[in-house]
């Protein structure tokens, strides 16, 4: 069996994925420990890890929150509420 190295960004698509599946099972306590881990890792991270946190994990979960009418401030920490924020106005929405 080889040895299967990820990328960052493959495991920030994971990460995502075991977050949204928490929230659409009505998991939602381990959907927020899933997100003060993201938290986490954002703020502690190298620059690769919080871009791939920043810009996959970040935008695939809120988007993920608002298409199930939820709102991404009761969920996000305060650093991805930020990070999200930023991704919004930069979009021009």
């Amino acid at each position: 069996m080889k040895n299967h190295v990820k990328s960052v960004s493959t495991k920030a698509v994971q990460f995502a994925e075991l977050t949204k599946s928490f929230i659409r099972s009505g998991q939602v306590s381990r959907a927020k420990k899933c997100l003060d881990m993201a938290e986490l890792l954002f703020k502690n991270g190298n620059a690769e890890t919080r871009n791939a946190i920043g810009s996959i994990y970040v935008y695939s979960v809120s988007t993920f929150i608002e298409i199930r009418n939820c709102t991404v401030s009761e969920l996000f920490p305060p650093t991805l509420k930020k990070e999200y924020v930023l991704q919004v106005n930069a979009s021009g929405v």
